[in-house]
């Protein structure tokens, strides 16, 4: 059929093929209408016109991204798809035809820009605009990609996987905490975009992941730019949802984006795992990363001063260094180009704000190798990612003489910083420990060396203070210092333990012991104080000495019942010897451990039909619970709902179960 027979070319329709190329991406879990391909590798689109084709039509796609698309900027591009431009770095061909219908697939570099895309179609006299458009996502798939992860096995866990644990707890009371990151939800990637508009990157910047990785970390949080989730750690939260209710991140996102407003309110593990989801719905692998006792050096000295009275309680109001229980960050998986060789792979990021870097609450990226060989030079923010992990403990003893406090170095711990690194395993529902990824053994010649090169790079650090220490001279009175009682407690029991002081050495000495317990947030923010001990004691002929300590239920359980934080119990025990002026030191965490809630359901569901879960929770406590609030989300199922009936749950009662009933269920 001539042009002139048919008249103008016009395209009539544009057949996006989503299930085809999502399919080939990687892309087939979203819950979107629209489009979602990878960089870096082809799709295809097919184009329905007025009339057949002819050698001579004109087909150009013209695509653009951004609210001011410009050829010179590369974010509006004409692809002419008769002319083979296969060198190009973005390049359409039409590849097949079919009466009025032709095939063309489009390829677009492995450094593109990510973002939505709208499409046109050039056919010289007129220009058709579809309805639809495509996402335009990091590519781990491809080789050529920065992102780019070998092994399926990885990539599905770090891109693919929807659900996870995050750890937390204590260096000896390590748990799992579920987490839905739900990356594919309905609304999560457009929110994703919407930070990425937020942010005003240049056209450049949106192709890097280093530069979009930094920038998610600050926009995660609301701190300082109306972010996601606003950081919170006031044991209140009145006017918004406790941290601990949180059971995943598609709730948040989602508020976020229909409301434009920062949802109240989150913590580490809840500001990682938002994280987490923005990374892998973006395309570059991601996973939430717990380190137990964590520092927060605020000097950059690789230092953290801890400040205790003569009764070995804490003295905040000294230092603004704090030692987290744990803490939660990420890492993301890319190349590095903008460093030296060899700091490619996991790179660290924070949406905690702890720090501001550069004016605003963003740490990172950092290469997790850096840190372990102490290169704290590189960028970003290497100095204070590397203190989490190795900063030394400094603990001075405040006494008060002539009414003025007097400071004392009482003791320095060179090895309790940075313990039982974790992650969720590859394809597995179990803890991964991490920690040589981030640092040597602890005291090694290796470990040393690392801790000596940072000190060169931070100017506060003193560099004499790095002597190998087992060169140090051993302590003449031999002490060690414990506890012995259960290592976990049960909310409304009594503490019921024995302090113990062990005499390791031949000499009898004469001991100042003082031990303090305290009820203290994760972060280390005392909420109350619950006993404290002081005596004199004697070592001779006694290879081991006890003291009780007993602390009554009533003690505590008030303010563990008001504060709505992650609580724990802390006992400091405090050991100074007469004869030989040694001070010995030890911190004990006890966790509390709450009753199961227990769910029960049919073993099978079908398709489009109602089944029923029961949620099950016995309350142990010696005195009833009311208000009592039942969470529950079903990824892919049904959102999170808040089951509110003002029920009481009384002490020794029968189980409480709350029902429901899930409509459509796997449809």
């Amino acid at each position: 059929m001539s042009q002139a027979a048919g008249g103008p070319l016009k395209a009539v329709g544009v057949d996006f093929l989503r299930k085809e190329n999502a399919c080939l991406h990687h892309t087939h879990a979203y819950e979107n209408s629209n489009l979602i391909v990878r960089r870096g590798q082809e799709f295809k689109l097919k184009v329905t016109f007025n009339r057949e084709l002819n050698d001579n039509d004109k087909v150009i796609l013209q695509l653009s991204v951004g609210e001011q698309p410009m050829q010179s900027s590369g974010t509006f591009l004409c692809l002419n798809t008769r002319c083979r431009q296969n060198d190009q770095p973005w390049h359409a061909d039409i590849c097949e035809t079919n009466g009025k219908e032709c095939l063309i697939a489009v390829t677009s570099p492995a450094d593109a820009i990510i973002g939505k895309y709208l499409v046109q179609v050039d056919t010289g006299p007129n220009l058709y605009s579809p309805d639809m458009f495509f996402y335009l996502l990091f590519n781990p798939w491809c080789e050529a990609d920065s992102v780019f992860m070998p092994g399926d096995d990885e990539r599905t866990e770090y891109v693919l996987c929807d659900t996870g644990y995050i750890y937390i707890g204590s260096t000896k009371n390590i748990r799992g905490r579920p987490w839905n990151f739900g990356q594919f939800e309905e609304d999560i990637l457009d929110c994703c975009m919407y930070l990425l508009d937020k942010s005003q990157l240049k056209p450049n910047a949106r192709k890097d992941p280093v530069i979009i990785s930094r920038t998610m970390s600050a926009l995660v949080n609301a701190q300082d730019d109306r972010g996601v989730i606003l950081a919170s750690w006031s044991g209140n939260y009145k006017g918004g949802t406790s941290p601990l209710d949180w059971t995943g991140s598609v709730p948040i996102l989602q508020k976020y984006y229909r409301t434009k407003k920062s949802v109240l309110f989150g913590q580490c593990w809840v500001l990682s795992g938002v994280l987490t989801t923005v990374m892998r719905s973006l395309g570059i692998p991601a996973r939430s990363v717990t380190n137990f006792t964590s520092a927060h050096d605020t000097e950059e000295n690789l230092k953290v001063d801890i400040f205790l009275n003569e009764n070995g309680e804490n003295l905040k109001h000294l230092t603004r260094d704090s030692v987290w229980n744990f803490h939660v960050w990420n890492e993301v998986w890319m190349k590095r180009p903008d460093l030296p060789k060899g700091f490619d792979g996991w790179q660290a990021i924070d949406a905690t704000p702890q720090e501001r870097s550069q004016g605003i609450y963003q740490c990172g990226p950092t290469p997790i190798s850096a840190i372990k060989k102490g290169e704290v030079y590189l960028p970003y923010d290497s100095k204070f990612v590397f203190a989490e992990v190795n900063a030394d403990k400094i603990f001075w003893l405040v006494k008060k003489e002539e009414g003025k406090e007097k400071c004392i170095k009482f003791r320095e711990e060179t090895k309790v910083i940075g313990k039982n690194i974790s992650t969720k395993a590859v394809g597995k529902n179990i803890r991964e420990d991490i920690t040589d990824q981030y640092k040597y053994p602890e005291g090694s010649l290796e470990e040393r060396k690392a801790v000596k090169s940072a000190c060169y790079y931070l100017q506060s650090c003193n560099l004499s203070t790095l002597a190998d220490q087992s060169s140090k001279e051993s302590p003449k009175a031999d002490l060690k210092l414990g506890i012995e009682g259960d290592k976990a407690l049960c909310p409304g029991q009594p503490i019921d333990l024995n302090i113990v002081i062990k005499n390791e050495s031949l000499g009898a000495w004469t001991v100042d012991f003082a031990t303090s317990c305290q009820l203290e947030s994760y972060t280390g923010k005392g909420e109350a104080s619950l006993a404290t001990v002081k005596q004199t004691i004697q070592t001779e002929g006694k290879p081991a000495i006890k003291i009780p300590l007993k602390i009554p239920a009533d003690a505590y359980l008030k303010r563990l019942i008001e504060v709505e934080d992650e609580l724990l119990v802390k006992i400091s025990i405090i050991a100074e010897v007469h004869e030989t002026n040694e001070k010995f030191i030890e911190e004990v965490i006890l966790n509390f451990q709450h009753p199961p809630l227990r769910v029960e359901m049919a073993d099978m569901a079908k398709v489009n039909e109602d089944f029923t879960c029961a949620f099950i929770f016995k309350n142990t406590l010696s005195i009833p619970l009311e208000k009592c609030k039942l969470h529950v989300e079903g990824l892919g199922l049904f959102a999170m709902e808040t089951f509110d009936q003002g029920m009481e749950l009384n002490h020794d009662s029968s189980p409480v179960s709350d029902h429901i009933a899930v409509a459509q269920s796997l449809n």
